[in-house]
Parts: C-alpha cells; structure tokens; sequence
C-alpha cells in the first residue's frame, strides 16, 4: 500500500504507485546523442580555469572552520558559497553538496563527517549565485533558457558542480580519487546528471532527485518547479526536446559508480515515479532508502531523516 496522510493537495502525491509499480519504471528513450552531448560539456568545462578562493569567517565551531567560497564557472560565471573545513586532522575526503531548490542560506554546520572537507556552492542564479537575467525563484529559474538545449539553465548549473570540484582539488589535492557528490531535490537531479560524465566523482547521493523521467513527470500533477514545466508545455510547446537532454533517469543509466538514492513514496513537488525511475536506471551499485514523503512534514520525518544520515555518513565513509 502507498503511504495515506492528511493533505490539502487537490492531487494524490503518491500517484496510486504501490512500491512493486515504482521499482518497475523504467527511464525514457533517450536521444541518440545524449551521451556525446553530455561529453562534449564536459570536456569544455574542464578547460576553465575555476581560479578558487577560501575566505576563512569568523567563528568559534569546535569541528569547523567555516569558509566563504567562490570559484568561476562556465561562462565566466560567478559562483559562491561556503566550505566547512576541518579543525583537526587530516582531510582525505571532500563532498560537494547541491541544494534544494529554495536555495541555500549557509552551510550545514551539524554534518559529522571526519577528515572531510565540505563545498556548499549556490548553482547560477540562486542564493549567493544570484544574478540577472536569472530568476532565483523555482518557478521561473526552471525555465530559464529551456526553449535551448545548449543554454538550459539546469545544463549550466550541472557545469557548476563539475567546476566545484575542479575547485576543490586545486585548494586541497589530497581529496583525489575520494570526492562525493551529494545532493537533495534539485541538486540531487543535478548531481545525477553531473555524475556519469565526471571521472573524479568516485560516489553519490541523492535525495528525492528531481528531473527524472521527464515524459512521465509531465503527465503528473504536481507544485513547484514541475509545475511550471507542465504549465509551460501547455502554453508553448517543445519542452520536451530540451528536457530530454537534461533527464536525470537518462543520466543514470551511465552511472558506474556507486550511489546511494533516498527516494519518497510520497512528494507532492517531485513525483516519486521520476525519483524511481532514476534508482531503477542506475547502472553501477545502489543502495536504495525508502522515505514515506518528501518535501512534506509528516510525523516520522525525524525518525528517518536521523537514519539517513547515518547512512550517508557509512556509504562516503568508504570512499
């Protein structure tokens, strides 16, 4: 049985998928150059100079240094955030976080990785990253270019996190060959779509992705960022050609490294049949974490969050 809470969506955010129908999706039929056209982004981005800086912030944290970040993206893009650096020993890991898509307002000071250093970079257009023309809010920066599959503001943010990384090695070079991605709702989808391509990414995370199995997720009512796909789709048509580029259930099919998926069997901003269909696409090994919802309080939210944790904490443990 799906998951049945109390709510007053005027849809059903579990789509009537029990847990056998959402493990069967499969990922759409991708187009013939996806691969090529993920490669090619790559290889460009690799020839910027992310020129990183550290700023090191007032504070007393007995675990953290905490750290103001900036780094040059594609396009010349500006992108800023915060590093959390640690106090004592050696740093022979380092994570990048992407964020959801409310934004960022500073680093997550209680994670409780050791010897791990810590990217939380804003994605263009977002939090620290903001800049015109971009809209910051979900609705509008989701369509930003998406009439342009070569300009798709979600490509660019994508460019961003190979670029963090980028970063990362220049200021801390020990952290080769044990860099993790991670990321909840629009940055898991990111992160996804940035991992197959990047081979200093040695594992990831994701939490209630978004942009999974585009085709399908049009078709389900949702809020948020899906909504105005959908919205858009109906008012002018052609979505899908760009959307196709940038479908994170695609993506995974070319993921050999490990991921860990947090997925919800209930979440009314991203529909879980897209969430599943990228665990079930994943190539490499997986590990799957079931949530009741997502982006949804409900009352043993805490309970499994804490669980979560602790298991992100043992999978990039063994990096």
């Amino acid at each position: 049985m799906s998951p049945s809470f109390t709510h007053s969506y005027s849809f059903d955010p579990s789509y009537g998928y029990d847990l056998d129908r959402l493990l069967a999706i499969s990922p759409p039929e991708a187009p013939g150059d996806f691969a090529e056209f993920w490669q090619n982004r790559y290889s460009r981005a690799m020839e910027v100079n992310a020129r990183p800086k550290l700023v090191e912030l007032p504070g007393s944290h007995p675990k953290w240094k905490v750290a103001e970040l900036s780094y040059v993206s594609t396009g010349d893009f500006p992108i800023r955030g915060w590093a959390l650096i640690p106090r004592e020993g050696t740093i022979r890991r380092g994570l990048v976080f992407g964020h959801g898509y409310g934004g960022i307002d500073g680093p997550d000071l209680s994670m409780s990785f050791e010897e791990t250093v810590i990217f939380f970079p804003c994605l263009r257009g977002i939090s620290l990253s903001r800049r015109s023309p971009i809209s910051p809010e979900p609705y509008w920066h989701v369509l930003h270019h998406i009439n342009d599959r070569d300009r798709y503001i979600v490509g660019g943010c994508t460019e961003d996190v190979w670029l963090a990384v980028s970063a990362m090695l220049e200021l801390f070079p020990g952290v080769e060959g044990r860099i993790g991605l991670f990321g909840i709702s629009f940055g898991g989808g990111v992160a996804a779509l940035a991992t197959p391509w990047d081979p200093r990414v040695a594992r990831t995370q994701l939490e209630v992705p978004t942009f999974g199995h585009h085709p399908l997720r049009m078709t389900l009512p949702t809020v948020g960022s899906g909504a105005a796909i959908i919205a858009y789709e109906k008012r002018k048509g052609g979505a899908l050609a760009t959307l196709s580029y940038h479908d994170a259930a695609t993506a995974a099919r070319h993921i050999s490294v490990p991921v860990h998926v947090a997925a919800a069997r209930f979440d009314p901003h991203v529909a879980p049949p897209g969430q599943f269909a990228i665990y079930n696409a994943l190539g490499g090994p997986r590990e799957l974490f079931i949530l009741d919802a997502g982006h949804f309080e409900y009352a043993d939210r805490e309970r499994q969050q804490a669980g979560l944790s602790l298991e992100r904490q043992r999978f990039f443990s063994l990096m």
